[in-house]
């Protein structure tokens, strides 16, 4: 009988470990080559939730897909420019005589953070509905003033922000999606509503705003004509700014342009607003704002999508929309982490995330720019690789690049762009929000910045209604 041929067994034995770190560190102790792979189980091990991702990325996988890639069009190619300004009145026709628009998802006024509620007291004795913050109280109290999510009326507003009817708005339209949005002239820093101060001066600020920066505005522009706002965001990201947190860039590329024509405007209201542009580094904020508000509303309306087009806090709950849906879900809005506090604050003094601001994140800004923004790195520490790991976070749950916002530290790559509520769900990664930090009870305005987690179970429960939509009711 023929004897078989010996076999050699191999003298060394790589391995490729996957997921704990603990057995690849064990073996490369011992000198044998080891290649670890990062590897978890999808959706926290969740079986609903899993077997839910697993029909979305399976037999639906190719509608959500063509879904998705209409979704990241209208985001990354839509135009939206300044085309005017309005008021809340007159951009909300049958909204009512006494209705305040917040920021984030619905709420009644006693379920609103401190900050929020006075920011709604300044704004109902800006508009004469009260004497005093306390009497304001008194009629949000008892709803003899209405609230109404500023969101659902294609308004969005920045932190604890409230506006009436008499507040100016800008108008910004995106003409390929056929999509108009609104957002507030900036209060500016200091003593503001918007930074949860109902005092004399917060409640000044907001009728300045109103009787001599919007006109002022509105002349300039019938002088300048429409301004295309993200073509000077698209600039203000390679000079540092994330648009968000800093948009000190893009406001003075935006004043630059509209310096000759406002030195032709003269007149004392216009020296005015020249005083209060050179003092408010924030002033593109919300103009950028409502130029993602208009693409998130083109891009909301593609049915099938798992992309967010919405997502928005108002300081006690957090909440996020898929495209094609109408339906809001909503976690607890989350403490703001990593952050920089102003001398003599800290962690104590902060109050929850809050603002409309967050849509930035959705459009390519915000956090999504953070590798390129000294002022966000300070926020982390002051490494701009703890900037640039922000960025590659939000990049690993979106589905594609901006062709329009580029990083040039990073080879002038594009932001990451339309974040896919399936990615987060599997990976349990969510999106990070660079954002102010207001005190969470005194009313003195902001105590600091950094950056906030959205809460992992509002995108799990969007995908499982994603699923039940495209696959039925049957589906537990």
């Amino acid at each position: 009988m023929t004897q078989p041929a010996s076999i050699a067994l191999p003298q060394q034995v790589g391995v490729v470990n996957v997921g704990l770190p603990l057995f690849a560190g064990a073996l490369a102790d011992q000198g044998a080559p080891v290649i670890s792979v990062d590897w978890q189980v999808p959706a926290g091990g969740q079986p609903a939730l899993v077997a839910a991702l697993g029909r979305l990325y399976g037999v639906h996988g190719e509608r959500i897909e063509a879904a998705n890639a209409e979704v990241l069009r209208r985001l990354d190619s839509g135009v939206p420019v300044l085309t005017g300004i309005t008021t809340v009145a007159d951009a909300v026709p049958g909204l009512g005589a006494r209705v305040l628009l917040h920021c984030g998802p619905a709420l009644r006024y006693p379920q609103a953070p401190d900050p929020l509620r006075r920011s709604m007291q300044a704004a109902a004795v800006a508009e004469g509905w009260a004497a005093s913050p306390a009497e304001a109280g008194e009629l949000l109290a008892s709803e003899r003033i209405g609230l109404s999510p500023a969101n659902a009326h294609r308004v969005v507003v920045p932190m604890a922000t409230a506006v009436g009817p008499g507040a100016p708005l800008y108008v910004v339209t995106n003409e390929a999606g056929g999509t108009t949005a609104f957002a507030p002239l900036s209060q500016g820093p200091g003593e503001v509503a918007w930074f949860g101060c109902a005092t004399d001066a917060s409640i000044a600020r907001l009728v300045f705003l109103r009787d001599v920066a919007a006109p002022v505005i509105w002349e300039v522009l019938r002088r300048t004509g429409p301004v295309d706002v993200l073509a000077i965001a698209a600039q203000a990201v390679t000079m540092g700014d994330d648009v968000h947190v800093r948009t000190q860039a893009a406001t003075n590329l935006l004043i630059k342009e509209w310096l000759p024509h406002l030195t032709e405007t003269g007149g004392a209201q216009a020296a005015a607003f020249a005083r209060f542009l050179s003092a408010n580094h924030l002033f593109f904020l919300t103009l950028a704002m409502a130029a993602a508000r208009s693409l998130t509303e083109w891009a909301g309306r593609v049915p099938d999508s798992s992309i967010v087009t919405s997502m928005s806090r108002n300081g006690t709950t957090f909440g996020v929309r898929l495209a094609g849906s109408p339906r809001w879900f909503t976690g607890e809005a989350p403490e703001v982490g990593h952050a920089l506090y102003h001398p003599g604050r800290g962690p104590g003094d902060g109050a929850r995330d809050i603002g409309d601001s967050a849509v930035l994140e959705l459009c390519g800004l915000g956090a999504a720019a953070a590798a390129g923004s000294p002022a966000v790195a300070q926020l982390l520490g002051g490494s701009m690789a703890a900037a640039a790991a922000l960025t590659e976070r939000l990049a690993a749950v979106c589905a594609g690049q901006s062709s329009r916002f580029k990083i040039p530290v990073l080879g002038n790559v594009g932001t990451p762009l339309g974040v896919d509520a399936r990615k987060v769900a599997e990976l349990g990664t969510t999106p990070a929000v660079t954002t102010g930090i207001l005190h969470r009870s005194a009313g003195t305005g902001q105590v600091g910045a950094g950056v906030a987690e959205a809460p992992l179970a509002c995108f799990a429960e969007a995908i499982a209604d994603l699923d039940r939509r495209l696959t039925g009711p049957a589906v537990a």
